[in-house]
């Protein structure tokens, strides 16, 4: 399929150029699905680079590179959304824009590719399918998709500040370092020499023990890397998770209390 051009793909800015200008005449739609927040993100995975769409290109006279490959990439600044007025349009991927995926538009990342977002004002965080271009305003650096701003909660005000930074396929999501004091009742998983190798086995864990509702942290300190599950409420409750770990999984968790 051709590639849209990006004056006329599904990002493209409309002629309002304020902060906030999409969501003053737009929003979602007649019939939105009945549970925003049951709609899960993208899954990043091994895709083929679209064969058009991350070609150099020019939009308002200023020029266009986008990356060539998937790479380490972070960037803050302010992101902004898209809605129905964009909705089933083709966008620079080729496919129709659909502003209930977990989706968004960035000027140079590359299509496809995958990041994770994060509003810095509350913390909450989305990841996202790269699969157009936009938002052609020097004030913003990302479009995201009705679903993902409205799970980060900036809709009804337009824009927000945020963080995007890259997914690999293949890696495990940035993990964030716990806070030295954070105090309570952990279950300690397993001592690691190696990032790399903490990070893997929390992964693992989560997938083979997935009814666990608590954050798995990992815990740097020194040259060793400790996966501190919790917290929990008393040393009664972390007892009880320990002893169906060890049922299920093979593995007797020390309780720390810190």
């Amino acid at each position: 399929m051709e590639r849209p051009s990006p004056e006329k793909s599904a990002a493209a800015p409309p002629a309002a150029s304020g902060k906030g200008a999409y969501y003053k005449d737009d929003g979602p739609g007649a019939n939105p699905p009945p549970n925003l927040g049951a709609i899960p993100d993208a899954v990043p995975k091994p895709e083929p680079l679209h064969r058009f769409a991350n070609r150099p290109y020019q939009v308002f006279g200023r020029d266009y590179a986008p990356v060539a490959g998937a790479a380490p990439f972070k960037q803050i600044g302010i992101g902004s959304w898209y809605g129905r007025r964009f909705h089933g349009a083709p966008t620079s991927s080729g496919e129709p824009y659909d502003m209930y995926a977990m989706t968004a538009a960035h000027p140079t990342l590359p299509i496809p590719s995958y990041v994770r977002v994060t509003n810095i004002a509350n913390g909450r965080s989305v990841v996202v399918r790269i699969n157009d271009r936009g938002p052609f305003h020097s004030d913003r650096i990302i479009d995201l998709s009705y679903t993902a701003a409205w799970k980060l909660g900036y809709v009804e005000v337009g824009s927000a500040r945020v963080e995007v930074e890259s997914l690999l396929p293949g890696k495990t999501a940035p993990v964030q370092e716990a806070k030295t004091e954070t105090n309570g009742v952990f279950l300690q998983l397993g001592v690691f020499s190696a990032r790399e190798a903490a990070e893997n086995f929390r992964v693992r864990v989560y997938r083979e023990l997935a009814w666990l509702s608590e954050t798995i942290q990992v815990i740097a300190g020194g040259a060793l890397f400790r996966l501190h599950l919790g917290p929990y409420r008393s040393q009664d409750e972390a007892r009880t998770i320990a002893d169906r770990i060890q049922s299920e999984f093979n593995l007797r968790p020390l309780l720390v209390v810190r």
